[in-house]
């Protein structure tokens, strides 16, 4: 069975490995989802070093990210971008200076406040439903309350490194059997609408939803390391979720639309 891993991702200048958590569950022959390990002190530099290390060592692995992987198309068109990975190479050049200097499109820092733009989100982040009353942000969203853009900018050369290991990064790639594919996820399709910063609800979640609804298993030995911050919760909550969705028993379907195998898509679990 395919090996399931899950990333909670930072993009903090420094320090991302007090805030980078990787959690690993499996489906046992029962069919229950147990979770395996939850495991912090990596940057990610070290975080993608260990994803080359497992799949190295066992191929058939599939790694959920919590950041954006792509562009909307409109920013990718206007910069000779075809490609989503031209994208990647493009913020593997120049998102160190977008994050400095909060250029247009790019909000969020103090004084920059929020543009008129063709479009802030990509055509998946249109389209999942909001959860809880919150929905994605805008990868060009670069500071304030939930921004994810600088963890997508400077997540995006990581998936770089990845494909040129022989990782097939979903939608760009159509999956392989027996190839590492990395995949884009947003926790909040998998924790549901728990409110993730108070530790008693985190909780309640791992006591009554995980257990009790989709038989799922959290070892004593892990509890604490899950309930430890959102960032654990989140990877924890998201490689069971992976799990039961399914992704350790079948890649993703390959995407034809060409909009998203441009720009990107969250993997979203079947009903």
């Amino acid at each position: 069975m395919t090996r399931i891993v899950a990333i909670d991702w930072s993009g903090a200048r420094t320090g991302a490995e007090r805030r980078i958590r990787l959690a690993e569950a499996r489906r046992s022959h029962a069919g229950a989802v147990e979770l395996l390990r939850v495991e912090g002190d990596r940057d990610r530099d070290r975080v993608v070093d260990h994803l080359l290390d497992l799949s190295r060592a066992e191929p058939d692995l599939v790694a959920g990210f919590d950041f954006a992987f792509g562009f909307p198309t409109w920013f990718l068109e206007a910069r000779a971008c075809r490609t989503g990975p031209d994208g990647w190479a493009l913020a593997e050049r120049e998102g160190e200076s977008w994050l400095a200097e909060c250029p247009d499109p790019f909000w969020g820092r103090p004084g920059r406040p929020r543009p008129d733009l063709p479009a802030h989100l990509r055509d998946t982040e249109r389209e999942v439903a909001a959860v809880g009353g919150i929905s994605p942000k805008s990868v060009f969203q670069v500071g304030g309350a939930g921004s994810v853009g600088t963890g997508s900018i400077r997540g995006m050369p990581y998936l770089r490194r990845l494909r040129d290991a022989g990782w097939r990064i979903w939608p760009f790639d159509d999956p392989e059997p027996g190839v590492p594919l990395a995949v884009e996820i947003w926790p909040r399709v998998l924790t549901g609408p728990v409110r993730k910063s108070r530790r008693a609800d985190r909780a309640a979640w791992v006591d009554a939803t995980a257990v009790d609804v989709f038989g799922t298993h959290v070892p004593d030995r892990l509890r604490d390391a899950v309930l430890e911050s959102e960032d654990a919760f989140d990877a924890a909550a998201s490689a069971i979720g992976m799990v039961r969705g399914g992704l350790d028993r079948a890649a993703p379907a390959p995407v034809v639309d060409p909009v998203r195998r441009r720009e990107g898509a969250i993997w979203i679990p079947p009903p």
